[in-house]
């Protein structure tokens, strides 16, 4: 009776971001006009780098694969929490649940490789600057980009393929805006410690070992600069350099608090603003940090709207 009943729950109810009707249309508009700017901006700067040849550079090519990932990312979960802002019912189903995870899944992670492989890039290239095009090759750049994308498959097929062990029997109330996995395991009446266990081991070493690499990549990069004792070298390695530290610092922190060190059953909305911040905000942030930040992308963009007009 009891596997029985766990099986009648294939459909579930998002709460979204708030339940207070006076709140629902402000952030609907507020979002759709951050999701517009989010789109607009990472195609718009993939545009760029695909058009303008003198950004066909390993740095560029990351940091097209990067719009692309935060574009995806985006799309996966700000139009589900756009409609739930005006539909009446929140209703969603268990293979749009275990889609969209996996999705967020893929993205989120090969986000965080390619932040990675971009302070690899840059420390190659201040730290070895004779060696950089020996050692970053076309061919080396596509490799990173592909196993950046392969790495985020296999660790969203982990995860998916461990969420279909579990029954759904309790509620179906996820108490988050977009089907994360950790609110799933909240509402599974089987139980979840084996999902918490492989989320701790293979979410815990990605983020520890990139977020060792940038560590390590922007720690020879100072000390590197440092050692010149040029003023103007150490301006141009903070004006490259800072934007992407910026960008890795505002990512990396709520995904560790999240997933590396889950909280509570009762911090439900601290883990939503949590969310919010690294599925909406960052990629929102992206393309502005990069691009004001960014000389060659502002003359390419220059350049592409005087030859427009």
């Amino acid at each position: 009776m009891e596997k029985e009943n766990a099986t009648l729950l294939r459909e579930f109810v998002l709460t979204g971001l708030t339940d207070r009707l006076e709140w629902k249309i402000p952030l609907f508009l507020v979002f759709s006009i951050i999701y517009l700017i989010t789109m607009v901006g990472n195609l718009g700067l993939i545009y760029l780098i695909w058009n303008d040849h003198q950004l066909h550079t390993p740095m560029y090519l990351f940091l097209g694969c990067l719009a692309f990932v935060d574009a995806w990312l985006s799309s996966t979960v700000t139009p589900k929490m756009l409609v739930s802002f005006l539909a009446k019912s929140k209703i969603i189903c268990l293979s749009e649940c275990m889609i969209q995870f996996f999705s967020f899944a893929i993205s989120a992670t090969a986000e965080c490789f390619l932040l990675a492989t971009m302070a690899y890039d840059r420390y190659v290239a201040i730290c070895n600057p004779l060696l950089y095009p020996v050692i970053m090759t076309n061919r080396f750049c596509i490799q990173l980009s592909v196993c950046s994308f392969v790495g985020g498959l296999i660790h969203a097929l982990i995860h998916e393929s461990f969420l279909f062990r579990l029954t759904f029997c309790k509620t179906n109330i996820i108490h988050h805006f977009y089907c994360d996995i950790i609110p799933l395991f909240k509402i599974s009446c089987t139980n979840p410690s084996l999902n918490f266990l492989m989320l701790f081991i293979f979410s815990g070493s990605i983020q520890v070992f990139t977020i060792m690499t940038v560590l390590f990549s922007y720690t020879s990069v100072l000390f590197t600069v440092l050692k010149k004792n040029s003023v103007k070298g150490v301006r141009k390695v903070f004006s490259t350099c800072g934007a992407h530290l910026f960008s890795v610092s505002l990512y990396y922190g709520p995904l560790l608090f999240m997933y590396v060190h889950p909280r509570s059953p009762q911090a439900d909305d601290q883990d939503m603003m949590d969310s919010l911040f690294y599925t909406v905000i960052i990629p929102f942030l992206n393309p502005i940090i990069y691009s004001l930040r960014n000389k060659k992308v502002i003359d390419s963009l220059a350049k592409m709207l005087k030859g427009k007009c």
